[in-house]
């Protein structure tokens, strides 16, 4: 990555932080009408959430200096919010709870917090909101450093194919460098295949993440009756790594097993390296390559080959 881009990046993500810091009432020394910091109401919220946790548990799972917790702690402990079990360890390792003080007080707090986003929410028109939503569930898979859960496999509705082709093209362009010949290649082969599709041969998966669309994959007739053609595979960036791509390949060769082809064909580029790995662990073979000049680049096109039988 150039140092142009990266601190284009660097500057979208910080304009992105203060406008949300400042949409919540984060810069607010007191958080939702309450006497609390941020860094306060987060604490009470590990202590109701969690059954009697330590000082360092805590500590962990906010990454908050000791020292800082050990002081919020005591100051909850002198408006009697908070209580310790003795322990055997000791010092940190007392368990620790909510009075009734302090679950009263944390009931309070939840009520403001939630009017507050509920507010925010709820001035904003149905594709804004839906729109945020989906953009926030994606931020928080990105910052837990874990695969995505949750793959749905639907059918196509109306707008996908279109989707599928601008995704597609922007994609290939930006990690490629793929000029707008793709873009028209997959039009064309959707275009033909809407009004000829036969759903005793034929099938499309849409793959969803939170109703997100994070990939497709197209089952289609081949050349002979006995063969069929896998296409049009991809999967968004911010997923893959998580089983979306494994997950449409199965889908795809179990369809074309339940029809009966004996064969199942795809053709693609050297340079898809990531897509081709899953064409391997799937089963499929290497059984030709080409050198051709398309969508702008010189490129290698393979036909890869998995038996049925």
């Amino acid at each position: 990555m150039s140092r142009h881009n990266h601190d284009q990046d660097v500057a979208a993500l910080r304009a992105f932080n203060r406008l949300y810091t400042r949409r919540l009432g984060l810069l607010n020394p007191r958080l939702d009408q309450s006497p609390f910091t941020l860094t306060e109401a987060r604490i009470l919220y590990e202590l109701a959430h969690r059954a009697n946790p330590t000082a360092a548990e805590i500590t962990r799972a906010l990454g908050l200096d000791r020292a800082q917790l050990s002081r919020t702690l005591k100051r909850f402990v002198d408006k009697g919010l908070i209580e310790t079990s003795e322990h055997p360890q000791g010092g940190r390792g007392r368990p620790l709870s909510l009075t009734k003080a302090g679950r009263n007080v944390f009931a309070g707090l939840e009520k403001n917090t939630r009017d507050a986003v509920g507010a925010l929410l709820d001035a904003l028109p149905p594709g804004k909101r839906s729109s945020l939503l989906s953009a926030a569930r994606a931020i928080g898979q990105v910052f837990e450093d874990s695969p995505a859960a949750g793959i749905v496999l639907r059918d196509p509705r109306p707008g996908d194919l279109g989707w599928i082709i601008h995704r597609q093209a922007k994609l290939y362009a930006e990690e490629y460098g793929w000029n707008g010949d793709y873009e028209a290649l997959a039009a064309r082969i959707l275009a033909d295949f809407v009004p000829s599709f036969d759903r005793t041969h034929e099938a499309a998966w849409i793959a969803e993440i939170d109703g997100r669309i994070v990939g497709s994959i197209f089952l289609m007739r081949g050349d002979k009756p006995d063969v069929g053609k896998l296409r049009l595979l991809y999967v968004e960036p911010e997923a893959r790594g998580a089983g979306v791509g494994a997950m449409l390949v199965d889908a795809c060769i179990e369809r074309a097993r339940a029809v009966g082809y004996e064969r199942l064909v795809l053709w693609t580029n050297s340079v898809l390296v990531a897509a081709r790995r899953l064409y391997e662990r799937a089963g499929f073979k290497l059984i030709d390559e080409t050198p051709h000049h398309s969508f702008g680049h010189d490129l290698v096109g393979q036909t890869w080959s998995l038996d049925l039988k």
